[in-house]
């Protein structure tokens, strides 16, 4: 195993959030109800039944949550901006309240030494645009453009780089295909225009963004596919697979085309929705950097059924497991990451974590102190892999770990951990957790290293 410091100078280290996932103040100053609002609202689609309404308040306590990183050391923050709070109903003029929080969070970041890495979708739709179709609505991809003008032209001149989508495949597929997220729609593969929507909507941002002299990113989760034998059957289904969760989203963007998804009965460019000059526009000009959001490989089987999906999950068997039940497999990062690189050699952007960690049952001990060496422990050996990745020629140049705070985890509500500053939802108090002190001592030594 390398050292994990073994990583390229200038390497950027850095924390994720999401707005509906921390910020609360659903209903001040003017911000509108998104999808998430309206879908945790509804009985049973939250495992807990709690919703994102306060969330960790970090609305009103960004500042103590700009300090925790200032005391890291943190290069980066990654955050997403709530459309909503910008654009009430997802169209029209800018709201001045929502713009000028996010003016408040830069201003407070660059005070820190904190570079601001903004998120401009982070599944947090206005709800008027879900109305009128949601990302499987053309329009929708207008209106998204539209809107980052908006943000760009208020804080282009304190952000470098910008990423567009946050994790289309899973905002498509838990969303609008098997209902588990907001908009909670079920429509399975009639979900696809989803796909190219928020695709396309990158495409217009990104020249927006380019226009102003901005870098831009998009940030997938990417899982390295294992085929669970090495019969006929069990690798179709695994490339089908692949297809689906890896390629959909990324071969668009690198080799401007679809891949091949005639496993599922789709013909070449997803049908319809597709129109002349869209995969021109989503390709170019490339991408300044892809960011990667990694927790866990799949393994997958030739389904048992003979109709419905082409492949059926398979469970990875002998590894530990976080408490959201996802196996740990960090040598699954270094394989992804390879994997890239031989898959769109040259047309491969330099690569960010932008998202990686796992969920922990940990809860303060008597003392107070907040012990989580199981985090510490994935945290570690994922940036082992990533190190031998970089070792291997693949070009990282900085990790986000998710996350931050312990927060509002999507369906599974408040109940999953991830961070590495607990939060008490009824005191909103912040407490490090010993993983906190863990990434701070390593963030040091690695700028010592640099120095030397």
């Amino acid at each position: 195993m390398l050292n994990r410091l073994d990583l390229p100078a200038g390497f950027r280290w850095g924390v994720s959030t999401a707005a509906y996932q921390v910020e609360g103040a659903v209903d001040e100053d003017g911000r509108g109800p998104s999808i998430w609002d309206v879908f945790a609202s509804r009985p049973g689609a939250v495992r807990d039944g709690s919703t994102g309404r306060v969330a960790c308040d970090h609305y009103h306590r960004y500042a103590e949550d700009v300090e925790l990183m200032r005391e890291l050391g943190l290069d980066g923050y990654r955050f997403s901006i709530a459309w909503p709070r910008i654009q009430p109903t997802g169209r029209g003029t800018a709201n001045p309240a929502g713009l000028a929080f996010y003016d408040r969070l830069v201003d407070a970041l660059l005070a820190a030494g904190i570079t601001p890495l903004p998120t401009l979708f982070h599944w947090d739709l206005p709800q008027a645009l879900e109305d009128g179709g949601g990302w499987l609505a053309r329009d929708t991809a207008y209106r998204f453009a539209e809107y980052s003008e908006i943000v760009a032209d208020r804080l282009g001149d304190r952000v470098p780089a910008w990423i567009t989508l946050n994790e289309p495949f899973v905002h498509m597929v838990y969303g609008y295909a098997l209902g588990i997220h907001a908009p909670g729609r079920t429509l399975m593969l009639d979900a696809l225009p989803a796909a190219h929507h928020q695709l396309l909507g990158h495409g217009l941002a990104a020249a927006a963004l380019r226009e102003r002299g901005h870098e831009v990113m998009i940030a997938n989760n990417l899982t390295p596919v294992w085929s669970a034998s090495d019969s006929e059957a069990d690798l179709a289904a695994a490339a089908a697979y692949d297809a689906l969760h890896n390629r959909l989203f990324t071969d668009p963007l690198l080799l401007g085309r679809y891949p091949d998804l005639s496993a599922y009965g789709v013909g070449e460019d997803l049908g319809d929705c597709v129109r002349p000059g869209d995969l021109k526009l989503i390709a170019a000009p490339g991408l300044d950097g892809l960011g990667v959001n990694y927790y866990n490989p799949t393994r997958i089987a030739a389904p048992t059924e003979p109709a419905g999906l082409p492949f059926a999950e398979a469970e990875i068997e002998g590894v530990p497991r976080t408490a959201f039940g996802w196996p740990v497999v960090p040598d699954g990062l270094r394989g992804l990451l390879v994997g890239l690189r031989d898959r769109y050699g040259d047309a491969l952007p330099p690569i960010t974590i932008t998202e990686n960690g796992c969920s922990v049952a940990d809860e303060p001990a008597p003392d107070g102190t907040v012990h989580d060496q199981p985090r510490i422990n994935y945290l570690a050996g994922h940036l082992d892999a990533l190190a031998e990745a970089a070792a291997q020629g693949v070009d990282v140049r900085g990790y986000y770990t998710w996350s931050l705070i312990d927060n509002f985890e999507w369906a599974e509500g408040l109940s999953q951990k991830f961070g590495l500053v607990h939060v008490d939802f009824e005191t909103q108090r912040r407490t490090p957790k010993a993983s906190y002190g863990w990434y701070r001592d390593l963030i040091a030594a690695q700028r010592a290293r640099y120095a030397q």
